[in-house]
């Protein structure tokens, strides 16, 4: 009670911090009359000016307010956009090498082009993580016409590039990419022979985008290079003939929460007597120290064909096993799961078994970003993770307040007791979008639930759009630019 009150006279902590940025919002407001003024020779200017002044004793935090000014006016130049005041706060909060919470369409893109160019300044190089190469390609074109203009470079690190094209956007003040190409260049660089072959510098500030994603959900994700080991793809489709004639319970246990599964005393007998007819065990017990290898993918099998399901955890195309990003529900060209596990899948798949890899080099996504000397991040979605986020990386999340108050009602979630009814109300609600002229974008758990979903709408009369059609849109198109369904009923 004592707390709520508190609360109610002074503001909650977030407030609190909020409102101590208010002062040096004020002091870039009351330098922009001064600013516009500039030429767009003088005010590119600036930027050599800033970096004389850090070379002679000035830090960053003294040239925040008159570079934040800089860059909000190149914006207005550059792309016609002007930061909002409390775009200003949510610069000064990744400056600060924090989390910095903004509702979607509150402009996170153009919030970063601050903190970007300001730590830019120290000339040590500044990466901005995206989750997807679209991202990184479409920011760094985008947010790179304000940094080009204020007279610094941008890079993008993209999939496909060759080394001496990555050490070249390594060496830009500003670079963009994905969690994953950061990762693997810094394990790639660690397998170098020689130091002029690494392409990147140190890890002096980035700034993540989707930071709850990247920082939690993904962060114990393990980043592997490895090579391959000998053909064994007969001793694989050997061992996967067993598992269809093991029974659950009986054979095996199965905890889907843990995602683990073990054998039972009588599962395990099943398994001598099926290994030993195949010519496949050595000695007298599946245990015997000999045998390590084939009890190993014995488990990764039985993992495959337990914990693994088709168009969900991955999908199979071109005679190949394709992993799917459970958080992003894209395919995963190239990688593959280690340890003999994918190569299980491959032998369940019925599809030509690849050699198995042994692991060279491995990070995870958590010990990779620790790395950095300041790291902050971006997203809309923070405060639930608030207190991993700051256990683990020592980032404060901090809530930076709408520019206009939010007019979108945030409804709660419904629940259904049967999947037909929720595919119900899921066709009601497009319906009832559907009379307003309105777009909607419906979200899956899986390829599978995305299938059975447009299989359903089709049934009610919906048709399906071939994306792979270069027209394939020109009838939706067409639609919306008259606000008329005539030429487009029901897709």
């Amino acid at each position: 009670m004592i707390g709520a009150l508190a609360r109610k006279f002074f503001g909650s902590a977030n407030d609190r911090r909020v409102k101590g940025y208010q002062s040096r919002v004020s002091a870039i407001n009351a330098l922009e009359p001064e600013l516009v003024k500039l030429s767009d020779d003088e005010l590119k200017a600036r930027t050599a000016e800033f970096k004389q002044q850090l070379a002679s004793g000035k830090t960053l935090d003294d040239l925040l307010v008159p570079a934040f000014a800089t860059v909000r006016e190149a914006a207005k130049r550059t792309l016609g956009q002007r930061h909002f005041d409390v775009q200003l706060i949510g610069g000064m909060v990744l400056h600060e090498g924090d989390i910095a919470e903004m509702k979607t369409g509150e402009g996170k893109t153009l919030v970063a082009t601050l903190a970007v160019y300001l730590n830019a300044l120290a000339g040590k190089g500044v990466h901005v993580v995206t989750v997807n190469d679209y991202l990184a390609r479409r920011d760094s074109g985008w947010m790179g016409q304000i940094y080009a203009f204020l007279g610094l470079t941008t890079g993008v690190i993209v999939h496909g590039l060759d080394d001496a094209e990555r050490k070249a956007a390594y060496a830009c003040d500003i670079t963009y990419g994905t969690n994953n190409e950061y990762g693997f260049d810094y394990l790639r660089d660690n397998m170098k022979y020689r130091l002029e072959d690494m392409v990147q510098r140190e890890h002096f500030y980035a700034i993540v985008d989707e930071v709850d994603s990247i920082l939690i959900d993904e962060a114990r994700t393990p980043l592997i290079i490895s090579g391959p080991l000998d053909d064994r793809s007969d001793f694989y489709n050997t061992i996967d003939t067993f598992m269809p004639m093991l029974v659950k319970k009986d054979d095996y246990e199965v905890d889907e929460k843990q995602r683990t599964v073990t054998l039972t005393e009588g599962g395990m007998e099943k398994l001598e007597n099926l290994l030993r007819d195949a010519g496949q065990l050595k000695g007298d017990s599946l245990y015997d120290v000999e045998n390590v290898s084939v009890v190993h993918h014995v488990n990764q099998a039985l993992r495959a064909h337990t914990l693994f399901t088709r168009d969900k955890d991955y999908i199979v195309r071109d005679d190949e096993v394709v992993i799917i990003d459970e958080f992003t529900g894209r395919m995963m060209q190239g990688r593959r799961y280690s340890e003999g596990l994918h190569q299980a899948l491959e032998a369940k798949e019925h599809v030509t078994v690849q050699p198995e890899n042994q692991t060279l080099a491995s990070i995870t996504f958590q010990n990779y970003f620790r790395m950095y000397q300041k790291l902050s991040g971006m997203t809309g979605t923070a405060l639930t993770e608030a207190d991993e986020l700051f256990d683990i990386y020592k980032l404060e999340v901090v809530e930076i307040p709408t520019n206009l108050p939010v007019a979108r009602l945030d409804e709660d979630d419904e629940v259904y007791r049967t999947q037909n009814e929720k595919y119900a109300a899921i066709l009601a609600e497009i319906e009832r979008a559907n009379k307003r002229l309105q777009p909607v974008l419906v979200g899956t758990a899986s390829i599978e639930k995305s299938e059975v979903l447009a299989e359903y709408l089709k049934k009610h009369g919906y048709k399906q759009i071939d994306f792979g059609s270069e027209s394939g849109m020109d009838k939706l198109y067409a639609a919306a630019r008259a606000a008329s369904r005539q030429n487009c009923s029901r897709c």
